[in-house]
């Protein structure tokens, strides 16, 4: 799967990374490296299956 991810300086410093397909996954980092490698975290995260925990009486 290929998924595109948008890098953008940030005017603090750093870097914002952004996936455009997958709407409110964002990360940031120092690096252009820690960018990337936060925001494959966070894609994991948004694509990891969410558990119901809604209890069934």
């Amino acid at each position: 799967m290929q998924i595109v991810v948008v890098l953008e300086p940030s005017d603090e410093g750093g870097y914002t990374a952004i996936v455009p397909s997958l709407p409110g996954c964002i990360s940031e980092g120092d690096s252009r490296g820690d960018a990337l490698h936060n925001i494959r975290e966070a894609i994991a995260l948004y694509l990891d299956p969410v558990e119901d925990s809604a209890v069934i009486a």
